[in-house]
């Protein structure tokens, strides 16, 4: 089978939906399928087209950073689409948002299968765009935005399935009208042979390797730096932990990136008015995430509004305890005291006593993170995940032919 995944943008760019794209794109390749992903050339050094191990890129215009330019890939994936329309059976759309409409219409002049995956709530309602059109001085309730979404969900409708990663996203699906049948409850999914628990040597050989302080206790967060993960409500916390704990660090593994909800200057201001340039430590793109979460000690994931972070399930394969959030998937794939600590969403003194029992409780602290570890490998692996995706579509392909 020939699967087409369609995303906004693709590795080396990380991030979780791009990790979910890329673990698919290898999953199916395994398999014995082939896959070529249509994305955005979001960055000038990156190539137009190119290979990452069996994987076929196209890199679309526009070309660069900014938020605008992606809606530019409505257009521009348009022509690409029907191009190669000979050379896949299938589209797989990774956060359909934006680039979802285009792909159902090609679809259907095609005869080929649509399945739209949303990596966020609020993507058919059209509330994930509120922040973003503020800043532009639009609201999301107004005429114009209200009519291109009106006719952007009547088009995305006519897709022949929905990948959920929640059942809030199913929901909001089936309150839109979408018929319950065309919904897949399918979770996001982990490498759990590159995202593993290391011995207690290695850890340190690991914290000489990324310069890290080797007594010290290490908290660490993964993803994009945005708003609503929490962060801002983390680092002050953070400042009154460091008060209580010595020999505490705070490691924030990524960038703002492009999101709309960017706060990473907000971040690291706040950082160095308040002294902690000590506390925490600011990594920028890593590569090489299984390595910062095998030298930590614990993850923090304080998050107001998520559909399913891949970045717990990756920290937990590693045997991390966490602490997080009960929203969205969240509190499907966390346990409290089970698999992890769960706060409620901003909620400055949970987050505070959550950190301080990780912090103060060795024993609690690995037993949680033993059995996220035994959670994962059962229920997230690329294994499970992708053969799930694999009969999905190999029906629907059938149901067309």
């Amino acid at each position: 089978m020939k699967t087409c995944i369609f995303t906004e943008t693709f590795y080396p760019v990380m991030g979780g939906g791009e990790t979910q794209a890329q673990l698919l794109a290898e999953g199916l390749i395994a398999g014995g399928h082939s896959v070529m992903v249509l994305t955005r050339r979001s960055d000038v050094s990156l190539k137009k087209r190119e290979r990452y191990g069996k994987v076929d890129v196209h890199r679309l215009a526009p070309t660069g950073t900014g938020q605008s330019k992606k809606w530019g890939l409505l257009f521009s994936s348009l022509p690409k689409l029907i191009q190669l329309h000979h050379q896949y059976d299938l589209i797989f759309v990774s956060g359909y948002r934006i680039i979802g409409l285009t792909a159902v219409l090609v679809g259907k002049i095609f005869r080929k299968p649509v399945i739209l995956k949303a990596d966020s709530q609020g993507e058919m309602s059209g509330d994930f765009f509120e922040s973003g059109l503020k800043k532009i001085g639009i609201s999301h309730r107004s005429l114009p935005f209200r009519l291109f979404l009106g006719f952007r969900n009547m088009v995305l409708k006519r897709a022949d399935a929905f990948s959920a990663i929640s059942t809030e996203i199913a929901s909001e699906w089936t309150s839109s009208g979408i018929p319950s049948d065309k919904i897949h409850l399918i979770p996001n999914a982990v490498d759990t042979q590159r995202f593993v628990p290391v011995e207690p040597a290695e850890k340190i050989a690991l914290r000489k390797k990324l310069n890290l302080q080797q007594n010290a206790t290490i908290a660490i967060y993964t993803g994009r730096l945005v708003s609503y993960k929490g962060l801002p409500l983390l680092l002050k916390v953070w400042n009154d932990i460091r008060h209580k704990h010595e020999s505490v660090l705070l490691i924030l593994a990524g960038t703002g990136g492009l999101d709309i909800h960017n706060c990473e200057d907000i971040l690291r201001e706040y950082v160095k008015a308040n002294g902690l340039e000590n506390q925490v430590l600011f990594t920028g793109a890593v590569q090489n995430v299984p390595e910062y979460l095998q030298a930590s000690d614990l993850f923090v994931f304080p998050t107001e509004n998520d559909a399913f972070p891949s970045s717990i399930v990756e920290a937990m394969a590693c045997g991390l305890p966490v602490v997080t959030t009960p929203v969205g998937a969240i509190k499907t794939i966390v346990t409290d005291r089970q698999t992890g600590l769960l706060i409620q969403p901003g909620n400055a003194e949970q987050l505070f006593q959550a950190l301080d029992v990780m912090l103060s409780d060795d024993v609690l602290s690995s037993q949680l993170g033993q059995a996220a570890r035994i959670s994962v490998q059962d229920q997230y692996s690329a294994e499970t995940v992708t053969k799930k995706y694999l009969v999905l579509f190999q029906s629907l392909n059938k149901s067309v032919k």
